[in-house]
């Protein structure tokens, strides 16, 4: 047994829970109101799954925006997985919990920010805010940075970089 409570990883997993009890409610029973998140996800994850071509263009990391439309949201223990709407190209993706960045949902100003896998402490930052979305559906809706958002709506940021030991 270690010598010490490990509250950051901790942490980590009961805000994945969190995020993991969200999208499971979502699948049941949809989006209510004007709920819609922004997920950024580290696309270099081992447990990634997502197109080629999608990788191609976010070698990184990528935000994607679930709000009009997608399909097959099947959450599981470990991660999710969901289609969303390229262009008019549907694209299945699975996304570990493991690699989420960002999980924000600007309509209501909640956002959680996670640490990378490495355990290197991130810089304490706000995210950027966001612009209201249209209620009509989208025809093809494009993956969106978060550095693309209009300045409108703040969320709030959990950070577990001040109870680092360092």
């Amino acid at each position: 047994m270690p010598d010490t409570i490990d509250y950051g990883k901790k942490m980590h997993h009961a805000m994945r829970g969190l995020i993991s009890g969200v999208l499971q409610d979502v699948a049941d029973h949809g989006l209510p109101g004007e709920h819609h998140f922004f997920i950024t996800f580290d696309t270099q994850h081992p447990d990634v799954e997502m197109a080629d071509w999608l990788f191609d263009r976010y070698p990184e990391e990528m935000t994607i925006v679930i709000q009009h439309w997608y399909d097959a949201l099947f959450v599981g223990e470990d991660g999710f997985q969901i289609t969303l709407n390229f262009g008019d190209n549907p694209e299945p993706l699975r996304i570990p919990f493991d690699a989420l960045r960002t999980f924000v949902d600007p309509s209501v100003e909640f956002g959680l920010r996670f640490e990378s896998h490495e355990g290197e402490l991130h810089e304490v930052v706000e995210l950027p805010e966001f612009e209201d979305t249209p209620d009509e559906p989208e025809k093809a809706s494009e993956p969106e940075a978060v550095e693309d958002g209009a300045p409108e709506k703040k969320a709030d940021v959990v950070s577990l970089d001040s109870f680092r030991k360092t």
